[in-house]
């Protein structure tokens, strides 16, 4: 077998199926990727979403029976909508993360990777692989560096010369000995641009993350959200963009290659209030083909409630009392005491003291007292 033509050829297919970067690699365990890890794991900055297992997450022997190399794809998606809906008093706006726009990536890429298994072993009856995106043990980012798709910046993030640090990421792992690509050098160079602009600090050097400060973990919780970072997060619904729109390898970047990737307006920057009473059906109707919605639509209302507080949307009041007085669930409505208090005014106050005298949950009262301290400082 002629695994140099193979290679060439699964390129060339690579590109009529749309996937915008493709990289080859060794399938050897990512040793400095595992210190690292460790690392992370001592000082408690991981987010919990991970595979917990880090032998699992890196070394592909052990998801993969006798692995010969991993084959890592890129698709680039917009960072610009065509026509942004802008918000304004009475009206205002959240917004979704530019990763979250348009279709779940995770079915875009699996319909890649699945077209190109076919492929492969249209070429190979015998080939074995294994693909995965985002939720798979291995960390796409550990691949896609190693396969020369990008280099990992200071950002976490991979930052590819042709889409800047807007794409998505997959790999499949194979039985097949492919040579491997070379990584790319990091451009990052002394910038510390994303470090500066990360809102919560969250950024902790070049290259390592505290996750649990992160806004984009912040954002997918489903707990009250700690009171330092409530002011932090702004009308974000889902996800944070900063440290990527401050890079400069990211600045005029914007393609739009993939229909299933453009965005509806209404869907990645909604209305806030309608989110408050939005039914669970509603939801899955208008957000259920987003990435953003796969922790269902209680963060996204705790956000929204966040977010009206962050305006100091005095229309919205009636909206937050309502949500105080009938909602069954202590952080929605905890939330919604405070984001009452810190709207202000006479209507706001009167509601949290009515409010003081029947809430029976504690910590749904410490959130009524949050948000009468407002009054009295």
């Amino acid at each position: 077998m002629d695994y140099n033509q193979l290679k060439q050829d699964i390129i060339a297919y690579s590109k009529q199926i749309g996937i915008d970067k493709i990289g080859f690699a060794s399938a050897e365990p990512f040793t400095e990727l595992k210190n690292r890890l460790i690392r992370q794991q001592e000082l408690q900055f991981q987010s919990g979403f991970e595979e917990p297992d880090i032998d699992k997450r890196t070394n592909p022997a052990l998801i993969f029976d006798q692995p010969r190399s991993i084959i890592a794809i890129a698709l680039a998606y917009p960072s610009k909508m065509k026509e942004t809906p802008k918000g304004k008093k009475g009206l205002r706006r959240g917004t979704f993360c530019k990763a979250s726009w348009g279709l779940d990536y995770h079915v875009i890429l699996r319909n890649r990777l699945k077209q190109l298994e076919e492929f492969i072993r249209s070429k190979v009856p015998e080939a074995r692989m294994k693909s995965m995106v985002d939720t798979g043990e291995l960390s796409d980012r550990a691949v896609a560096e190693r396969a020369g798709i990008g280099w990992s910046g200071k950002n976490c993030s991979i930052i590819t010369p042709e889409f800047g640090s807007y794409v998505y990421l997959g790999e499949m792992i194979t039985n097949l000995p492919f040579e491997p690509d070379l990584p790319l050098e990091s451009r990052c160079g002394t910038c510390t641009k994303c470090l500066d602009a990360c809102p919560t600090g969250a950024l902790v050097q070049g290259g390592q993350l505290n996750a649990k400060k992160c806004i984009a973990f912040l954002t997918q919780t489903k707990d009250f959200l700690p009171d330092e970072f409530r002011d932090k997060i702004g009308n974000r619904l889902y996800g944070c963009d900063t440290c990527q729109t401050v890079c400069p390898e990211n600045k005029g970047i914007d393609f739009h290659l993939h229909e299933e990737m453009e965005p509806d307006p209404e869907t990645a920057k909604p209305l806030l209030e309608p989110l408050l009473d939005i039914s669970n059906k509603e939801f899955k109707e208008k957000f259920g083909m987003v990435s953003g919605s796969w922790r269902g639509k209680k963060p996204i209302q705790r956000n929204a409630i966040i977010a009206l507080a962050h305006f100091k949307e005095e229309t919205a009041i009636p909206s937050l009392v309502e949500v105080l007085q009938k909602d069954v669930r202590p952080v929605i409505r905890g939330t919604a005491a405070w984001a009452i208090g810190k709207i202000g005014g006479d209507q706001a106050k009167s509601a949290l003291l009515e409010a003081k005298q029947t809430e029976t949950d504690p910590d749904v009262l410490k959130e009524i007292e949050k948000g009468l301290q407002y009054f009295s400082s």
